[in-house]
C-alpha cells in the first residue's frame, strides 16, 4: 500500500500533470470499421501470424528490449514499449499488448509526426493512424517496493521545470515534486509526438481495429478509461 507522503506526492503530480493519463493506445475513430478492408486483411493477417510466435510471453518481450509503462486499461491492456518510435516494418511494433495473465493480446505501430500527413503503410487506410502529441512517461517505486505505472507529465511541463525532452532526468521530477527523490525514479522517457496505429493480434469478433474484444476480459482493476 502507498503511504500517505507518497500518496500526496502522486495526487500532486496528477494536478501538474494535466490529462496524466495518456493512452497507450487510444480508441480508433468510429467513421471506420474496425474490422480490416481490402490491403487490410493481409497486414492484418500477417501480424497475427508471425507476432506471436516472437513475442508470446511477456519475458520473450522483455529480452526484446520491451518495457512495462502503464497499468491494466479499460481494454484489459498492460503496454510495454522499447522506445522505437519508428516501427521498420510490420514485424516491429513500438508497443506490445499483453494481460494481466500475460497473454499476447496485440500491438502499436508508429511513426513520427508529421501535421496532416498520417502514414500510408502495409495497406492500411491512413486514418486509423491516431496521433499523440509528445509527452513525458515515469515510473516510479514506492517505498514499500510497489511498482507505480500509468502516469505521465506534458513536454510544456517539464521543460519548464528544466528538463530536457532528449534527455529526461529523474531530478527534473524531484524539482517538478513528483517524485520525493531521485531513487523513487525507476525510469523516465520522452514518448514523442507520433502516429499511431493500434491492432489486436489475439482474434477479435469485433475486428482487430476495434478498441474493446469480446474475448478478454478486463480484471476488476483495469482502468474505466485511459483518455
Amino acid at each position: 500500500m502507498i503511504t500517505r507522503s507518497l500518496g500526496a506526492t502522486l495526487a500532486l503530480a496528477l494536478m501538474l500533470s494535466a490529462a496524466l493519463a495518456f493512452a497507450a493506445t487510444p480508441a480508433p475513430k468510429p467513421s471506420l470499421p474496425p474490422v480490416p478492408q481490402g490491403a487490410e486483411v493481409a497486414f492484418v493477417s500477417h501480424i497475427q501470424k508471425t507476432l506471436p510466435a516472437k513475442y508470446a510471453t511477456i519475458a520473450a518481450a522483455e529480452r526484446a528490449g520491451y518495457f512495462r509503462y502503464t497499468n491494466e486499461d479499460s481494454s484489459g491492456s498492460i503496454s510495454y514499449a522499447n522506445l522505437h518510435w519508428t516501427s521498420a516494418d510490420w514485424n516491429h511494433p513500438s508497443q506490445l499488448w499483453y494481460d494481466v495473465h500475460g497473454n499476447f493480446l496485440g500491438a502499436d505501430f508508429s511513426e513520427p509526426y508529421v501535421a496532416g500527413k498520417p502514414p500510408s503503410l502495409w495497406g492500411v487506410n491512413p486514418a486509423r493512424w491516431q496521433y499523440f502529441e509528445e509527452h513525458v512517461h515515469y515510473i516510479l517505486r514506492a517505498p514499500n517496493g510497489t511498482i507505480i505505472y500509468g502516469h505521465a507529465t506534458s513536454a510544456a511541463k517539464f521543460t519548464a521545470a528544466g528538463g530536457n525532452l532528449a534527455d529526461p532526468q529523474a531530478a527534473t521530477l524531484v524539482k517538478m515534486g513528483i517524485a520525493q527523490s531521485t531513487s523513487q525514479v525507476v525510469r523516465v522517457f520522452t514518448f514523442p509526438a507520433i502516429w499511431d496505429l493500434i491492432v489486436w493480434v489475439k482474434p477479435n469478433p469485433n475486428g482487430a481495429f476495434a478498441w474493446m474484444n469480446p474475448l478478454v476480459h478486463p480484471s476488476a482493476n483495469a482502468a474505466h478509461s485511459d483518455m
